[in-house]
């Protein structure tokens, strides 16, 4: 049976009403900013089950731009966040959508248009206390909590590339705590998550990205970070 601390049930210091749909919802929209690199131009997102059902009663709405503009959970900024990403050029609509029973009710798909108009589909949910879960991106499955730092990786489906990748991290004493990989088919494209004890070193990604069959390298800083 797992263990929670205080802090787990009565959730973060936070701007209300809700830690899932209010705090976890910004958690979740600054994991999908750390991930993406940058601030996109455009973002649509996709709201299912009681996201989709109070997410305007409960600022969720607000909670996941907020995140998106990298305000944390207690900025007074929150409830003016739809007005702030106007200023800073950053479209954003909302779709509700159903994605089936299985499915955590607390979820968002953001589908995120960058600058140059590459864009990047990430599908999250708040768990509940203002914990998140980034299960998929770009159709490929991954677990990420943002507890932790993160390397992600696009890259050929080839014997050596993972084994190449880990030893630049060893080389720079960076501890792997979990490592995941998804791909379409055998021999195709793959995604590489890698969770770290440490920061990884803006060095190492360089070099990681030098690697034969690799196509792009992405460090994601730890949330609290």
């Amino acid at each position: 049976m797992p263990r929670y601390s205080v802090f787990d049930i009565m959730g973060p210091i936070m701007i209300g009403p809700s830690s899932s749909h209010t705090a976890g919802a910004v958690r979740l929209g600054r994991m999908v900013r750390k991930i993406v690199g940058v601030q996109p131009s455009k973002v649509s997102i996709q709201l299912h089950g009681s996201f989709a059902d109070t997410y305007q009663g409960h600022g969720t709405d607000l909670a996941l731009v907020a995140g998106l503009l990298e305000l944390p959970e207690d900025a007074m900024e929150i409830t003016r966040s739809l007005e702030l990403a106007a200023e800073q050029g950053l479209t954003v609509d909302f779709q509700l959508i159903d994605l089936g029973a299985e499915v955590h009710p607390n979820t968002a798909r953001f589908i995120c248009t960058l600058p140059e108009g590459r864009k990047i589909v990430i599908l999250g949910h708040s768990t509940g206390g203002g914990s998140i879960l980034i299960s998929e991106i770009n159709g490929y499955q991954l677990t990420l909590t943002g507890e932790l730092y993160s390397l992600i990786t696009n890259h050929r489906d080839e014997p050596g590339i993972v084994a190449a990748v880990t030893r630049i991290l060893a080389e720079y004493s960076v501890n792997i705590a979990f490592l995941s990989l998804a791909r379409t088919a055998k021999g195709e494209d793959a995604l590489m998550t890698i969770q770290a004890d440490e920061p990884i070193p803006v060095e190492a990604c360089s070099q990681i990205l030098e690697i034969k069959g690799v196509h792009g390298a992405t460090v994601v800083p730890a949330l609290n970070s």
